[in-house]
């Protein structure tokens, strides 16, 4: 008997003991009719082996993968050997509630599972043994890892005010698209963007009400974007966004209304009222321009310019006759 396969003649010793280890142990003929069916899966199924014996698995179960399990299966057979699924490729093959009272994180049960064909007396493949490991605990744990990872990694890369993008990270995204950029060209803008007189609303009503302002700025910016532009802080009261699949004209527009949504807003603080304007500076990415600060700072000259002739005012590069 190889370790891959067993003999369906030399199985009966083993019947009593996996009939009672906390594993799933289902054999099936080349039909898929059940002709093993131990404690566990009585257990967590709620079916007996002797009302399921005999019978085609899928009449009892309407919701398995079947083409998923038949693919597996067929694999098994092919090779001749063992074949496996973790619960981190399919969560489980059973519905089976948790049970265990380490697991009430988790409201199923997540499975491991070996598909394994099995030998007659005469050497052929005649059954399937699919073996099913309850893994909840060790996958919640797995899970509940990987979530404190993601929110570390949120920290690490937001600002902490706005809930924005911070410039480290943003710069880091500017890199990643202007690279992309060289090697398919697509439309893509710059946008940068800074609160008029900014020193003013925290000398007159305080920091904290300058908090205020740039929280509800950086809500209006979530609000104006779609989820494929990338928007940051890019320091203190300005702002840098990267809008894609949008070229100069796009732009323009998309900043208009956001200046004007802007220049609409009230902002009621303690017993202060707060309203406030934009500067925004816009470049769109073409092939000429050299590198990625280059961009930036055709962008941040636009935006200088806009702050220079009156500010609350959208200048494009290329589109706007500048005069620095």
């Amino acid at each position: 008997m190889s370790a891959n396969t067993l003999e369906i003649g030399e199985f009966h010793w083993l019947f009593d003991v996996l009939q009672s280890l906390e594993v799933g142990l289902i054999v099936l003929d080349m039909d898929f009719n059940v002709q093993v069916w131990n404690g566990f899966m009585e257990n967590h199924s709620g079916i007996n082996g002797a009302s399921i014996h005999g019978k085609p698995m899928f009449d009892f179960f309407n919701n398995l993968p079947r083409d998923w399990l038949e693919q597996k299966i067929g694999d098994a057979i092919a090779l001749k050997t063992a074949v496996f699924s973790t619960w981190e490729q399919r969560e489980f093959l059973f519905s089976f509630k948790a049970t265990r009272p380490f697991t009430g994180m988790s409201e199923y049960m997540y499975q491991n599972i070996t598909i394994m064909p099995l030998k007659s007396v005469h050497g052929g493949i005649s059954h399937i043994c699919i073996i099913i490991y309850d893994v909840t605990e060790s996958a919640t744990n797995q899970l509940g890892l990987y979530k404190a990872n993601e929110q570390l990694r949120q920290l690490s890369i937001t600002d902490g005010l706005t809930k924005l993008y911070n410039r480290a990270y943003w710069q880091e995204c500017l890199f990643q698209e202007y690279n992309r950029f060289k090697r398919k060209p697509i439309d893509v803008t710059l946008m940068m963007l800074d609160i008029d007189f900014f020193k003013k609303v925290n000398d007159t009503y305080g920091h904290p009400a300058g908090d205020a302002v740039l929280r509800k700025l950086s809500e209006t910016l979530k609000s104006h974007l779609r989820s494929t532009d990338v928007a940051g802080r890019y320091g203190g009261e300005e702002f840098a966004i990267i809008l894609l699949d949008s070229d100069i004209l796009k732009s323009i527009t998309v900043a208009e209304r956001l200046r004007k949504t802007v220049e609409g807003i009230v902002i009621h603080y303690e017993d202060k009222v707060i309203r406030f304007t934009v500067s925004i500076g816009l470049c769109q990415l073409e092939p000429g321009i050299p590198s990625e600060k280059e961009w930036l700072v055709n962008t941040d000259n636009c935006l200088y310019y806009s702050k220079k002739n009156g500010r609350n005012q959208v200048t494009a590069f290329g589109v706007t006759d500048m005069k620095l």
